[in-house]
């Protein structure tokens, strides 16, 4: 049986949510913050989910109007100084994934600051990608080992990323379908879960059976059995 040990989700539709009861965007996303936590400790009490990566904020998210990016930047620093309780709680560990080097140096210190003080923590790991894109994590790899002596091997590539472990299932929320740069590298073998569910609707019941169709799933990773 499968084991989705590495869930990674795009969590998408916020913005939609908020849209559809006549709301600012800036609703959206605090709700599908509260859907953040719901969805972490779900996974924490889940012995075969050893990582969640949820994506947060990608490289590209700095298009947005400055005022919704200055809010998310709000809503990331309030999240984090809320939650810690919840991961020590939880015995999560968290670890972020991304250029941090754009963020404020305040956010940049609650950001360390969390994942320091969960370091220990032994559980699920929770890695939020933030200022992260698939494209930009490969190419500040290469540039890490680009001045190697020797041939540069898959190895090498995978201990240069933010993130070294490949996916098992990735989903999507909010109807489209497509990766979006995220985990490109990570995901070559990953099984995609796309699902209509906008992301502050997101519930652990769908969750649970998405895994539940993941683990019926026969992985070949480009054998034949």
């Amino acid at each position: 049986m499968n084991r989705a040990r590495h869930i990674a989700i795009i969590m998408d539709g916020n913005g939609r949510w908020a849209k559809l009861r006549e709301q600012k965007r800036a609703k959206g996303h605090e709700a599908g913050a509260k859907t953040v936590r719901a969805i972490t400790e779900f996974c924490s009490r889940n012995e075969d989910i050893q990582r969640l990566t949820l994506y947060a904020f990608s490289t590209e998210n700095w298009k947005r109007p400055t005022l919704e990016v200055e809010f998310l930047m709000k809503l990331l620093q309030k999240y984090l100084e809320n939650e810690l309780e919840s991961y020590l709680q939880n015995n999560i560990r968290f670890e972020p994934i991304g250029d941090l080097r754009a963020f404020s140096k305040s956010l940049q210190h609650t950001i360390q600051n969390v994942k320091e003080k969960t370091a220990h923590c032994d559980g699920l790991v929770q890695s939020l990608a933030l200022n992260y894109g698939a494209h930009d994590e490969i190419l500040r790899a290469i540039n890490k080992i680009k001045n190697s002596q020797e041939s540069i091997t898959k190895e090498m590539l995978t201990n240069a990323l933010d993130c070294k472990d490949d996916v098992d299932l990735i989903i999507r929320t909010g109807g489209d379908k497509r990766l979006s740069n995220f985990l490109l590298w990570q995901a070559a073998y990953a099984e995609l879960f796309f699902t209509d569910t906008l992301w502050p609707d997101f519930t652990t019941d769908e969750l649970e059976k998405i895994i539940k169709d993941f683990t019926k799933i026969e992985r070949k990773f480009g054998g034949l059995k």
